[in-house]
């Protein structure tokens, strides 16, 4: 159904509660509003200040198989409307996380995906295998595209072969929704999409974070001791934004748009663009309820735009 004609629909019917809720990859999602791997802890963290039964899915910290003590530091640098962070992906490993802290998000009725990475195929396939053993784990997201990882790691997530093979050999070790976390740091990112659904993703997430710098001029060094780190927050947002609108004419597949995502009209750029979910990420370090109020704006500009379904709004852009 069209904008315009379910505005009429909702006046005639007098509704003023609108439907927030989308399907992801057979996930059924309360609203659309995610939290960014990375930015939200294991979830527990952010559970004093955030309820977590009100958010569309909870994104945890990518995990590996093996325990990673991250870059050293410093690992973070604030950017003109941005920062730089290099971490480097620092994690108690897949079976830490499963013992000691999904308990805890097991009493949410909130779908939990699972970031997870690994530095071999065999690696990433280890992960996802007891991942989906775990009870509480709805959904994985796959990360291919860290880049602030030393090595020759971001491969995986800008060369289509090893991606094909890795995104494959991932899909026959799990049953539960795969998503495919793209790199912009490609020169096409449609291509790259087409690679995840041709290879099995049932989802894809873009952007992570563009590969950046900075620079201490009296030292003559740079500020991070990684040398590069990744570049989010609002300063990413309109890449972020093209980058979904270009890989939604590729795909069919759904898409999770973030990337500079800070209030509620960020998240319906990239809705509008075409992406079926968002995903918070910065916001969270500068405003820990900034996921809450996305949720509530976005119900605000549906009730005054007349539109009773979100999904009457996603991919309506007009170009």
């Amino acid at each position: 159904m069209g904008i315009d004609k379910t505005r009429a629909k909702n006046k005639e019917a007098g509704k003023s509660k609108p439907n927030l809720s989308v399907e992801i990859a057979g996930l059924k999602l309360r609203n659309p509003v995610m939290t960014a791997s990375g930015t939200f802890g294991y979830g527990e963290e952010y559970a004093e200040f955030v309820d977590l039964n009100r958010l569309g899915a909870v994104v945890v910290k990518g995990l590996s198989i093996i325990p990673k003590p991250g870059n050293p530091a410093p690992r973070i640098v604030e950017t003109p409307s941005g920062m730089l962070n290099a971490i480097g992906l620092q994690n108690i490993g897949v079976h830490a996380f499963i013992k000691e802290k999904l308990p805890f998000l097991r009493h949410f009725n909130t779908p939990v995906i699972v970031n997870f990475f690994g530095d071999s195929v065999d690696e990433f396939v280890q992960a996802a295998g007891a991942l989906s053993n775990a009870d509480g784990v709805h959904g994985l997201e796959m990360n291919i595209s860290c880049p602030n990882k030393q090595s020759g790691w971001c491969i995986f997530g800008t060369d289509p072969k090893i991606m094909s093979e890795v995104v494959s050999a991932v899909r026959t070790r799990t049953h539960l929704p795969l998503i495919v976390k793209l790199s912009p740091n490609v020169t096409d990112i449609g291509a790259m999409a087409k690679v995840a659904e041709d290879n099995g993703a049932d989802a894809v997430s873009l952007i992570n974070t563009i590969t950046g710098m900075a620079i201490d001029i009296r030292r003559r060094r740079p500020v991070l001791a990684n040398a590069t780190g990744g570049l989010s927050g609002p300063a990413v947002k309109p890449v972020a934004v093209r980058m979904v609108w270009e890989a939604r004419k590729a795909v069919k597949i759904p898409i999770i748009g973030l990337g500079g995502i800070m209030c509620a009209n960020d998240a319906l750029e990239f809705l509008i663009a075409g992406a079926k979910a968002v995903a918070v990420g910065t916001a969270n370090f500068v405003n820990p309820q900034a996921t809450i109020q996305i949720i509530e704006g976005l119900e605000s500009f549906l009730d005054e735009e007349g539109i009773s379904d979100i999904n009457d709004l996603i991919g309506t852009l007009i170009v």
